[in-house]
């Protein structure tokens, strides 16, 4: 719409001076998001050949920290390890808006067919293994760099600050260290700001953006159940107490729990054992049995009623064999909940970002995202953006040595994190 049909339409009382504010910020920022967007794609190439894995993303923090430093921002490193931070001073101090975006790849070996494929090696829990951005972290980045880069060339029109939070080991820190959202809010990332805004990318349509109000990722902890039976010869089983049966039984009786003991119409709910091991021979039977998994739901309180009900179930079935069943639950992610009034309020700006046939209510996830720590201390919207290339009609999920980010969708990506951060200011 134009500047004469805004101011006619103003003059008329159909649109409110906040709206015709917006529209100028817009303005703005929509010639500095198209000349950005070559940058975006170099930096995003670059970022994808050089993965790195959880707090260990020092090249991605170089990158990131000297680009911000060329911009004229406040920049702190070294935050939870390898994180950057950038405070961008606009026309007033106050709101304060936060843009995050994770750096870390994965130990996965990349089987995608492009230019700038990584063929980087590392060491994981001992192992060597090939890294890739499997997950499209470095498509954040480089969506991010290019918000930055755009808000930047405009700050003396921004009603606020803006916080730009780099973080790193979104998927994990390594075993015996700290990392990802909850280090980066203990060492006060969230000082001043009002709201938070991030985004992840996946294989939807090209160009889309899915969001919803509430729990959008599920929870995530993990478990650990250790069944002490007593070894004995494989031909006579009434000899000693069978660990591995016992375990057979706890698997089938915590699927009751989600089946047969909740609830079914609050919350989607799972219990996934993903690991079981016990014995080294064909005719022992072991003294024990370990057994590894995963718990997801949306609901806190029901979170909470799955680690009792998953405690007594073991327990009680490895009491009954004359076992001894010991159970260890490690509270990970919380729910990636979105705030009810920041959804609703910035809703349109997604729509008006993508267009209103690409942006939709989408269903819930049962992944999990690290974002939901930020969410707790403040408001926060989290959102997905398509990125799957349209001439493939099978397109590879995240995690996957096969996941392949369409580049056409990095401009939607930088338009919708400017466009929120100068919304949510102008609103506020």
């Amino acid at each position: 719409m134009s500047a004469e049909k805004f101011a006619v339409l103003l003059a008329m009382g159909f649109l409110s001076p906040m709206l015709f504010a917006q529209s100028e910020l817009r303005d703005k920022a929509d010639p500095l998001i198209s000349a950005v967007e070559g940058s975006v794609v170099a930096w995003r190439r670059d970022i994808h050949e050089h993965p790195e894995l959880s707090n260990r993303e020092f090249r991605t923090a170089a990158l990131v920290a000297d680009h911000l430093r060329t911009l004229g921002m406040e920049v702190s490193t070294g935050v939870a390890h390898t994180g950057v931070v950038g405070l961008l001073r606009g026309a007033s101090d106050k709101p304060v808006v936060a843009l995050r975006a994770d750096m870390d790849g994965l130990p996965v070996v990349e089987r995608v067919d492009v230019p700038f494929a990584s063929k980087v090696t590392g060491t994981y829990r001992g192992e060597q293994v090939g890294i890739m951005h499997a997950c499209g972290h470095d498509n954040h980045v480089a969506i991010l760099m290019g918000a930055a880069e755009v808000l930047a060339g405009m700050r003396e029109s921004i009603p606020g600050s803006i916080k730009f939070i780099f973080q790193p080991a979104e998927e994990g820190a390594p075993e015996g260290e700290e990392g990802g959202a909850e280090m980066m809010i203990k060492e006060g990332v969230l000082e001043n700001v009002d709201a938070i805004f991030g985004l992840h990318v996946g294989p939807a349509p090209l160009g889309s953006i899915g969001y919803r109000s509430g729990g959008l990722m599920a929870s995530s902890d993990s478990f650990s159940i250790v069944v002490k039976g007593r070894q004995t010869h494989g031909a006579v089983p009434w000899g000693g107490v069978d660990p591995i049966v016992v375990s057979s039984q706890i698997i089938l009786g915590l699927q009751t729990i989600i089946s047969r003991q909740l609830d079914a119409t609050l919350t989607p709910s799972i219990i996934t054992v993903g690991k079981i091991h016990g014995g080294v021979r064909f005719n022992i039977i072991p003294d024990e049995v370990e057994m590894l998994g995963t718990i997801r739901t949306f609901d806190s309180a029901v979170r909470q009623d799955i680690h009792k009900r998953l405690v007594l179930t073991a327990e009680s079935i490895a009491r009954s064999a004359g076992a001894v069943a010991t159970v260890t639950i490690d509270s990970g992610t919380p729910v990636t909940t979105n705030d009810s009034r920041l959804t609703a309020l910035m809703a349109q700006t997604l729509k008006d970002v993508a267009g209103e046939d690409k942006v939709a209510i989408m269903p819930r996830v049962t992944t999990a995202e690290d974002f939901a720590f930020y969410q707790r201390q403040v408001p926060g919207l989290f959102f997905f953006l398509g990125v799957a290339n349209p001439d493939d009609p099978d397109p590879a999920p995240n995690h996957s040595p096969y996941f392949y980010a369409d580049e056409r969708a990095l401009p939607v990506g930088v338009r919708a994190m400017t466009y929120l951060a100068l919304d949510y200011l102008e609103r506020e």
